[in-house]
């Protein structure tokens, strides 16, 4: 199940609203793997997948009760942790790993 599914699956329907959608990758260690630039990775997979990131931050309502949830997406390079998954750990948000279960980056 990928990111958009399971915010479709848990929120109540037309109130997801996406939130931080201009955050986007940079790369200020120049990390690089030995096959490719990691920069072609990114734009590969935003390709593939349609997101900008491996996560996906918004509002919405669960079960008529208002939510701010981060979900993180296993197709986007595994559900790697790149420049914007760390902003958002740096603001303590919470994320909802691809395969379940829920926590709180610090």
């Amino acid at each position: 199940m990928n990111s958009s599914d399971r915010i479709e699956l848990l929120v109540d329907p037309d109130t997801w609203y996406p939130m931080d959608e201009d955050m986007v990758f940079i790369n200020p260690i120049e990390f690089h793997s030995e096959e490719k630039p990691y920069k072609d990775c990114i734009d590969y997979y935003q390709r593939v997948t349609g997101l900008t990131e491996t996560v996906q931050t918004g509002i919405g309502e669960l079960n008529g009760i208002p939510i701010a949830m981060g979900v993180m997406d296993f197709q986007f390079i595994g559900g790697s942790r790149g420049s914007v998954v760390d902003e958002y750990a740096t603001n303590k948000q919470y994320v909802l790993p691809e395969e379940g279960g829920c926590k709180k980056e610090v």
